[in-house]
């Protein structure tokens, strides 16, 4: 397998973080946020198609769609959080009390605000990271350069991500308040995508 495939497969397996950094960008993320969550999506864009070469279908199906099905819903149900108050004229917070005490979403000045904590970046991660799990298992019967592989896939996920963030901190300043709106959508339309 020759480094375009490579390259493509990157891509393609980088798109749904992309998608989930372009919608939760809209929102006050911080840079550190950005980092953090960043490097976790390269690192378990790494270590899943590892896992996946050398785990067999059957568990790792089975594990991995517990994951994805986790990480979808907790994207949807954001996503919907932040539809909600797009659309909310009054002050009341309106983050549910179950996403305030884990730390994931914030208010700061009439704004949300990204605060996800390690076990929420971990979550994501390996959400965000289940098809090159699948991938994986496919990739154990090619002949391939399996450092080279996972590293690219690794290297774009953790790009994509970072980029995704930005053009969504970009899209937000020009947005204003819809953004939460748009940022909403993203996020919902990413969680039902994975939960498809």
């Amino acid at each position: 397998m020759g480094f375009l495939a490579i390259l493509v497969i990157a891509l393609a397996l980088g798109t749904d973080a992309f998608a989930m950094a372009l919608g939760m960008g809209i929102l006050n993320v911080r840079y550190k946020q950005i980092i953090i969550i960043s490097l976790m999506i390269l690192i378990f864009h790494i270590i899943m198609p590892l896992i996946g070469v050398y785990l067999g279908a059957l568990a790792g199906s089975f594990i991995g769609r517990l994951a994805e099905t986790i990480g979808a819903l907790l994207l949807t149900f954001m996503g919907i959080l932040m539809l909600r108050e797009g659309f909310k004229s009054d002050d009341g917070d309106g983050i549910p009390k179950l996403l305030k005490s884990l730390g994931i979403v914030n208010k700061d000045g009439g704004k949300f605000s990204i605060n996800i904590g390690f076990w929420g970046c971990i979550v994501l991660a390996i959400s965000l990271s289940i098809d090159a799990l699948t991938v994986g298992f496919g990739l154990g019967a090619l002949n391939f350069n399996l450092v080279l592989t996972v590293l690219t896939i690794g290297l774009v996920a953790g790009i994509m991500t970072v980029l995704g963030f930005l053009l969504g901190k970009k899209v937000g300043s020009w947005l204003g308040d819809k953004a939460q709106i748009i940022g909403g959508v993203m996020l919902i339309g990413v969680g039902i995508s994975m939960l498809l």
